[in-house]
């Protein structure tokens, strides 16, 4: 077994318990128009905010177009509806051989971790995923099904935000797919790196470096300005430890539809040993329009990433497609 120590662990999960989940607070700490808190309650219905206080700490008071904002604020756009944006934009229900673990692709599967986050992307492709039936209720199932394909070599860890599960928790998992023995590495998809750094402590280091499977992690950060100081260090704290570190954007009007921006954002992340991997065209999710930038301007923005950036720095532009054997290239 593991072994899980986590000196850290209430001072992450108290960040966690603490963040905002009501738009009036929020527009309050940052100086906002009240006028907002009407519209921002209205969409919160619909799709409940979230959002760390360090996070909000990272943005502009004043200011309601500020990028990490964007990110977070609930909108009365997301209460319109929006021809061709649906519940299931990437056909993931359809998906699942076992409720919670998706298998779209060849050689890897994708965990449903957790349907709890530490932050609510308004433009979240899962916002209205069916958790409550499609979770990981059953996990021999899950174990007796990877155990059956020895043409997988990969699982990836999602959710929700699998690093929002305790060390004990996580531990279990790791546990039962490394003894599968034609499993190589362990893929965990996150954003608390990012939102939550305090969650990159010594216990969740020990995890993955103990394990036999190859560590890997995906972050998501969309914008230079979420890598904060200590964003930078829980960063730096797991390529110590081995992970290898790469980064998904999603293209969304208002927040990073600008070369500079992305070209800023690779930049950084690369400084911090992250190698910027994919740019996903938004997922066309209900309640997401108002992020979309169509695919003639993003074929636009990345070729001009392509002049500003050395190729290892410039991700792929792609779009997620229901049914796809892989992620589509947008060229």
């Amino acid at each position: 077994m593991i072994p899980v120590t986590n000196p850290s662990r209430q001072s992450w999960r108290q960040e966690l318990t603490e963040a905002i989940t009501d738009p009036a607070d929020l527009l309050r700490v940052l100086e906002l128009d009240p006028g907002l808190i009407t519209a921002a309650q209205a969409a919160a219905e619909l799709f409940p905010l979230r959002a760390p206080r360090g996070f909000v700490a990272r943005m502009r008071k004043g200011d309601p177009h500020d990028p990490l904002l964007r990110q977070v604020l609930p909108l009365g756009a997301e209460t319109t509806t929006a021809s061709g944006f649906m519940d299931d934009p990437v056909g993931e229900v359809q998906a699942m051989p076992v409720p919670g673990l998706l298998h779209k692709y060849h050689g890897r599967v994708l965990l449903i971790a957790t349907g709890a986050c530490a932050i609510h992307c308004r433009y979240c492709f899962r916002r209205a995923f069916p958790y409550a039936k499609a979770g990981t209720t059953d996990w021999r199932s899950m174990l007796s099904y990877l155990n059956q394909d020895a043409s997988l070599s990969e699982v990836i860890l999602s959710g929700g935000d699998p690093l929002v599960l305790s060390d004990g928790r996580l531990a279990k998992m790791i546990v039962g797919l490394g003894a599968i023995p034609h499993l190589r590495r362990l893929r965990i998809h996150s954003r608390l790196p990012v939102v939550l750094p305090e969650r990159v402590d010594q216990g969740l280091l020990a995890l993955l470096k103990r394990s036999r499977l190859q560590p890997v992690m995906v972050l998501h950060a969309n914008h230079p300005q979420e890598i904060d100081e200590a964003a930078g260090a829980a960063i730096t704290r797991l390529r110590s430890a081995g992970v290898s570190l790469f980064n998904q954007a999603v293209l969304l009007k208002g927040v990073n539809d600008s070369a500079a921006i992305l070209a800023e954002l690779s930049e950084t992340l690369f400084s911090f040993g992250v190698i910027p991997y994919y740019l996903h065209l938004l997922d066309r999710v209900r309640g997401a329009a108002h992020f979309e930038v169509a695919e003639d301007q993003a074929v636009a923005i990345m070729a001009a990433l392509r002049r500003r950036l050395p190729g290892y720095l410039a991700p792929r532009l792609v779009r997620e497609q229901a049914g796809a054997a892989a992620k589509i290239p947008v060229l």
